[in-house]
């Protein structure tokens, strides 16, 4: 007996990780609201999602608006009938020294990365509760494990995420039907490094080995009928929880070192805020364009050095003992 199409939500849906997932669903024939500020991105990716075989409404929706939420909620459930699946995937991000980044940068990188995703979540769990399932997918990201100098807010937001979702499985623990679903990828190459706040001085580019957009997109797709707590893509996952808990200081100490090198012999940039206030005029598109093949197989060989240098800064710990 076939299955009924999934009737699925996306926020951050006209690029990046968001756009692809959309597009990964709507393959499998699910019935889509797509949702983001920019209008022009959310009709590009909608025109995409019916052109691979779903069905996609755009409804453009401001995300820190908690209304404006409910309100995108509610016009969501009436037109598919319920919901099975809301990806909460808007991010936004901001690099420089915390000092040097105007306030108001770093007040809109918590607005967008959690109170967004917190308004989101509360709009769609009373949904999910009068039908007695569904699945909430929370993206994070590794920044909910590991801090990330330059990107202060950035880290505060995604540790605030990772705390978030584990409150919400709890209040929900006798609720076995509804499932909250954090994922955390590590690098993805999306258009999102040029829509970032940049106060570095120095032009941004994606580092070696960063995923491709459709790689999470998947994880997410499998997520529908499959739910589980914690996906990581990129890394191991022992190894961002060993990192966490073993040396937290001396890894946010060594990413503080390599950001300050790299800023000052990086290609020079212009500082500025970025898409962090307005979207993004143009279609943005899933992939930033930054991987090649050499990239692909670096990937492979930094999740692998990165398993064994926290195994081994794990061992000698154990030894210290």
């Amino acid at each position: 007996m076939s299955r009924a199409p999934l009737r699925v939500v996306i926020t951050g849906a006209s690029s990046g990780i968001g756009a692809a997932t959309a597009v990964a669903f709507a393959r499998q024939g699910a019935r889509l609201v797509l949702g983001a500020r920019g209008t022009a991105g959310l009709d590009d990716i909608a025109l995409r999602c019916r052109g691979a075989g779903g069905t996609a409404d755009a409804v453009p929706v401001e995300v820190t608006d908690p209304g404006a939420v409910a309100d995108f909620a509610a016009e969501a459930r009436e037109r598919l009938g319920g919901i099975d699946l809301w990806f909460s995937c808007v991010g936004v991000g901001v690099l420089g020294k915390f000092q040097d980044v105007p306030l108001a940068d770093h007040q809109r990188v918590i607005e967008a990365n959690l109170l967004s995703h917190m308004n989101e979540a509360h709009a769609v769990l009373p949904i999910f509760l009068a039908q007695d399932r569904g699945t909430w997918v929370n993206m994070i990201s590794i920044g909910g494990f590991f801090a990330t100098p330059f990107a202060a807010a950035y880290s505060a937001s995604k540790f605030g995420l990772r705390g978030f979702s584990q409150a919400l499985r709890g209040e929900l623990s006798k609720n076995p039907r509804i499932h909250i679903c954090d994922v955390y990828p590590t690098f993805v190459d999306t258009p999102a490094i040029g829509h970032a706040g940049n106060y570095t001085g120095a032009r941004l580019a994606m580092p070696p080995g960063s995923l491709a957009p459709e790689t999470v997109a998947k994880a997410v797709v499998r997520l529908a009928r499959r739910p589980r707590n914690t996906t990581v893509l990129g890394a191991p996952a022992l190894a961002l929880k060993l990192g966490q808990f073993a040396v937290p200081n001396l890894s946010a100490a060594m990413m503080n070192g390599f950001m300050e090198r790299w800023s000052r012999k990086a290609e020079r940039g212009e500082d500025g805020s970025g898409t962090l206030f307005d979207p993004p005029s143009e279609p943005s598109g899933i992939d930033g364009g930054q991987r090649n093949p050499q990239q692909r197989r670096a990937a492979a060989a930094a999740a692998g050095a990165a398993a064994l240098g926290v195994a081994a800064i794990g061992a000698w710990l154990w030894r210290r003992r």
